[in-house]
């Protein structure tokens, strides 16, 4: 483990005129709010949540159904939440990577593949054909290995991709430094089709416009607060209106679930992220970064870095932070940022002095087996999809379609999956959840300081499924 735990007093300079919103969110392009719902009105499908997981199912509703109408409710701003916080990988897999899914559903992997690679496929037509500007780039991805442990990990990983019919090109050090240049790159897999760069932000706003010109009325500000049986269907109750629909779709993500159950299943573990001012062409030379791959590197605590349409390095991740509870205070702790800014500089030397313009976390709703889960509820007419745990930019299409299958009565080649017929192991009620939490984070910490050796905690969790990761 090559990242050094100290943080220089450089590290902490580069962060002096930081400002604490996501860069996404902190743009000209973003819309005017929607009016918040203050009437009491009817639909077919009310889909809560204006995120990219809601924004789907709105907007595939309205696709597949044409006679349903279709509300979407969203507490604060579109993509305000993890939407508009992540580092804007739109990946094929659906697994959260072809490691965990072989270790899950070996015999259902091919099909998984197949799936998550027509997904993406599905995601690039939509926003080519609604015209939807987010800085699309088909920029394919890099996992670097950071230790010499980490090498075989990754000639394993093209093994298993070859099998599974995917083109994935090892490099050795030489090769990698060719195309990116860091003292820390001892090797590199590329994948070049499994992976697109957007603004994930823009994305969410175009998508929002998408799905309204598809006859969805969109409101902001509309904080639910709670449903219940009426009739046939439900009555969904905001602060200031409500709606009585047929079926509901619950979109939330790492907010506390209004489906009391769901709280078992995942927890919000936030993740930080810091934007560089744009480089000189000089800085963009000395790193050797030329197009824009994107990047992740291979410890279990991992970093994940891209860039902008203007120049900027996004660096995100390391740690994953539970606090025990969903708050927004937690978004603005300075230890991760300061950790970041340190392991950029170890990262990139070449790039010392460069600062960071902007410094942000979000919530992951993370769960056992790193990736969504669905179910429903009164009777089939509410359904949810959430779990993604960081992979959510891509795979939300499919789980959004998965909740519209299951609301519909459908069954499809999504539906048989075993992926989505099954639940993650539930976490513990705290306090053992925050205790185990905490073992397990130090446990991963010692692992990638020990050449990937796991201790017995962590292989104990590894048998039974029950997993956390960064």
């Amino acid at each position: 483990m090559p990242f050094p735990d100290t943080v220089s007093a450089p590290a902490r300079a580069a962060l002096s005129d930081v400002v604490h919103r996501p860069f996404w969110l902190d743009s000209p392009a973003r819309p005017v709010a929607r009016p918040a719902l203050t009437d009491d009105i009817a639909a077919d499908l009310v889909v809560i949540g204006g995120g990219l997981s809601g924004l789907w199912t709105a907007y595939e509703a309205r696709r597949r159904f044409p006679d349903w109408s279709v509300v979407l409710l969203e507490s604060q701003r579109i993509a305000e939440g993890a939407s508009g916080r992540n580092g804007g990988f739109v990946a094929a897999s659906l697994t959260h990577g072809l490691g965990n899914g072989l270790s899950r559903w070996p015999v259902e992997m091919p099909e998984l593949v197949r799936q998550g690679r027509a997904n993406l496929e599905g995601i690039v037509s939509v926003i080519e054909a609604e015209g939807i500007d987010c800085d699309l780039v088909r920029s394919g991805e890099l996992d670097v290995a950071v230790a010499d442990y980490q090498v075989a990990d990754l000639r394993e990983l093209v093994a298993e991709a070859t099998s599974l019919g995917l083109d994935y090109e090892f490099f050795d050090r030489e090769q990698v430094r060719a195309r990116v240049d860091s003292p820390t790159y001892r090797a590199g897999v590329l994948d070049r089709d499994g992976v697109v760069m957007v603004d994930p932000a823009r994305m969410s706003w175009g998508l929002a416009a998408a799905a309204e010109r598809a006859g969805v009325a969109v409101h902001e500000h509309t904080r639910v607060v709670g449903f219940e049986r009426a009739g046939s269907g439900l009555r969904v109750a905001t602060d200031f209106g409500s709606v009585r629909a047929g079926r509901v779709a619950l979109a939330t993500s790492a907010f506390p679930p209004l489906l009391k159950r769901l709280g078992h299943y995942v927890v919000p573990v936030y993740d930080s992220v810091l934007m560089t001012e744009p480089l000189s062409p000089e800085q963009r030379t000395s790193i050797g970064w030329q197009d824009r791959v994107g990047i992740g590197d291979a410890g279990n605590q991992f970093h994940y870095y891209r860039i902008t349409d203007d120049g900027r390095i996004l660096w995100g991740g390391y740690d994953a932070s539970y606090y025990g509870a969903f708050n927004p205070m937690h978004e603005r702790q300075g230890a991760p940022f300061a950790r970041l800014s340190e392991h950029f500089r170890y990262t990139f030397p070449q790039l010392n002095g460069l600062r960071f313009t902007h410094a942000w976390a979000g919530a992951i709703d993370t769960c056992s087996r790193f990736s969504a889960f669905w179910g429903t509820a009164y009777d089939g007419r509410l359904s949810y999809s959430l779990g993604f745990t960081g992979l959510g930019v891509g795979a939300s299409r499919f789980g959004a379609q998965v909740m519209l299958d299951l609301l519909a009565g459908e069954r499809t080649e999504r539906t048989a999956l075993e992926m989505v017929r099954t639940k993650p192991i539930p976490f513990p009620p705290e306090p053992l959840r925050g205790i185990g939490i905490g073992i397990t984070r130090r446990a991963i910490d010692r692992a990638d300081r020990n050449e990937g050796r796991r201790n017995l905690w962590l292989r104990t969790l590894d048998r039974i499924g029950l997993g956390f990761d960064s």
